[in-house]
């Protein structure tokens, strides 16, 4: 992917995505599909750069910036960080990174963050990969696993799952309409995830490892 990486550089103005053809991958899945250790397999195999919205947004309130402080502030009050701002942290994270293919992770949670995404950056998502997993397999998984997060308890993991499914369905739902979602089976091993996830993205990209 070295020719990729010399177009960018050759690129590496701020029009950059506006310039050149970038490939963009909605990841999504409930809380325990497994997301983060399949793009970790995506990012090692097919040369995507992984950008991850809590992430971006976390670092973000961690540099004491202006931005940050008043990302903080809102999480604090119980509201929702704006689309806007958590798509300028995208655009920044994917300029800087100097790749043209992106997997987006956690992002866009409903139907607002979905329009403001395409409306702000001019980008839509080659595909949108979901890794689709049963409640109770999420469950069983999120109980086992409960690395010290004090909300990974029955109730509230399955007030997330409510609130992960109410806003994250219109967002699938649309792009089905669109033929763009390719379904993962998430609640097989990793390994087996993972040979699910290569066809997806071996046809279009031919980078094996």
């Amino acid at each position: 992917m070295g020719t990729a990486a010399d177009a960018a550089n050759q690129e590496a103005n701020g029009s950059l995505l506006t310039e050149k053809k970038v490939t963009v991958v909605f990841v999504l899945g409930g809380p325990g599909s497994g997301k983060g250790t399949q793009c970790a397999n995506i990012v090692e195999h097919f040369g995507y750069t992984h950008l991850s919205a809590g992430d971006l947004l976390r670092a973000e309130i961690k540099s004491g910036s202006e931005n940050g402080t008043m990302i903080q502030n809102m999480i604090k009050e119980g509201k929702i960080v704006p689309s806007e701002v958590t798509i300028k942290l995208l655009q920044r994270a994917m300029q800087e990174s100097g790749n043209d293919k992106f997997l987006i992770d956690g992002f866009p949670r409903n139907e607002e963050n979905r329009a403001a995404f395409e409306s702000v950056t001019g980008i839509e998502p080659e595909y949108i990969l979901f890794f689709d997993c049963p409640e109770e397999e999420l469950e069983r998984r999120l109980l086992t696993r409960n690395q010290g997060r004090e909300d990974d308890n029955i109730e509230t993991i399955r007030k997330r799952f409510k609130v992960y499914m109410e806003s994250s369905l219109p967002v699938i739902e649309y792009y089905n309409s669109k033929g763009k979602v390719r379904k993962i089976d998430a609640a097989k091993p990793i390994e087996e995830v993972f040979e699910a996830v290569k066809t997806v993205f071996s046809p279009s990209h031919e980078k094996t490892a």
